[in-house]
């Protein structure tokens, strides 16, 4: 068998090995989307939180207070920022129907003016059809108001586990982080942990990079869309904002809303307008804000931003794309500061439990394996007794000979 042939099959095994670990890993985790979803939100969250919450402890807060705080806060900010967004599109659609029909009248005049010349009679034809279609598919919009309603419940779990689980990670995230190292074989910890390390500062940066990407987005295209005259511009900024986390294609997808808007409350140029700014936005972000802010950030090239997002919408849609760089950066951190071999001159990092109350509850360590930094068993040894020599001095003799032995001198005799 020639030496090529061998050598190609012994990297084609092992190849279809790891493809097959990967593949069976993707699937548990998109069968578990409800449980690994929350926990992932929680761990972005929490990546920006943490320094918060390390600031407020240095600065003589008790930990419960500024956990308390940092939760809280995001919470409210969260809220408020949905409570404006809502009274903000609750008066924008005063007269909606009024604009509405308007802007399909409207429409009905471009249609018949168009080559394709189609009257009033046919376009209410059309419109008919389409009715009656709806109405005879009834019962794909019954089941698709049950899944909604299973969809919320799910929604509704999924909140309440990523407040939980962001809360535990405040709380314990050195002890459950230390935890989770002492699983590791003992001589495996350090890069284990260096890894984690690295890959943690990542998700840190990339965190608070992309609130910095999402603000710019979200202000270039609401105040584009107030300067347009577009109504409910600051919706359309907060949508943007939360749609901006998913990079290259997020700021297009919700800024499209805007377009829309503006066809319907306003004109079609002002729509063609609210394009022009979309797409400006849109090749600010992949020229500038990508490459030289969230690559320098994350270490990740714009062509793998864009193909790990096109692999994570096909795989788990939404979730998917949001999750893909963030993921893909910590791994590529991971595997980088492995492959550096620095973790070889650094001892596993010795991070104890028993400060937290709530650890003290979780076996510490595996059977058979002592913990992290823990002193190896010293020998048992007896008290040692004592007898008098000839000249009256006391003299301590071993009573246990595993116990180790004096030297002799000579001076004695």
């Amino acid at each position: 068998m020639p030496s090529g042939i061998r050598l190609a099959g012994a990297w084609s095994w092992r190849l279809i090995v790891i493809a097959a670990a990967i593949a069976i890993l993707i699937f548990l985790v998109i069968q578990l989307r409800l449980i690994v979803i929350p926990l992932l939100v929680a761990v972005l969250v929490s990546a920006l939180l943490v320094p918060l919450v390390a600031f407020l402890v240095r600065h003589r807060w008790p930990k419960g207070l500024a956990v308390a705080v940092a939760m809280v806060g995001t919470l409210v900010l969260v809220a408020g920022l949905v409570t404006l967004a809502s009274t903000q599109i609750a008066e924008g659609t005063v007269g909606l129907s009024d604009r509405l029909t308007t802007s399909f009248d409207a429409f009905k005049a471009f249609l018949a003016g168009s080559p394709l010349q189609l009257s009033e009679t046919e376009i209410n034809t059309y419109v008919q059809a389409a009715w009656e279609a709806i109405q005879n598919d009834s019962a794909v919009f019954i089941s698709g108001a049950l899944s909604v309603g299973t969809t919320l419940g799910h929604l509704l779990t999924g909140v309440l586990l990523a407040l939980f689980s962001l809360l535990f990670i405040l709380i314990d995230g050195k002890a459950i982080w230390g935890w989770i190292v002492r699983l590791f074989p003992l001589r495996a910890r350090a890069a284990v942990d260096g890894a984690g390390i690295a890959g943690w500062t990542t998700l840190g940066n990339f965190a608070r990079v992309q609130i910095l990407v999402a603000s710019i987005d979200a202000v270039g295209i609401g105040v584009g869309a107030a300067l347009l005259g577009v109504p409910m511009a600051i919706p359309i900024g907060i949508l943007v904002f939360l749609g901006s986390f998913i990079p290259i294609v997020g700021a297009v997808a919700t800024g499209s809303v805007a377009i829309v808007i503006a066809l319907i409350f306003n004109n079609w140029a002002v729509a063609l307008a609210m394009l022009g700014v979309v797409l400006l936005v849109q090749q600010v972000e992949g020229h500038v804000l990508q490459p030289l802010i969230m690559g320098t950030a994350v270490k990740v090239h714009p062509l793998a931003v864009v193909l790990v997002v096109a692999a994570g919408a096909l795989l788990a849609g939404i979730p998917g794309a949001l999750f893909a760089v963030p993921v893909a950066a910590v791994l590529n951190a991971m595997t980088s500061y492995i492959a550096g071999g620095t973790w070889r001159s650094s001892p596993p990092a010795a991070v104890s439990p028993s400060g937290s109350v709530l650890w003290q509850t979780v076996p510490q360590s595996r059977p058979g394996y002592r913990p992290t930094g823990a002193p190896a068993r010293a020998a048992r040894v007896r008290p040692r007794s004592i007898r008098t020599t000839r000249n009256g001095s006391a003299r301590s003799t071993p009573s246990d000979l595993s116990a180790p032995r004096a030297p002799h001198d000579s001076s004695e005799n």
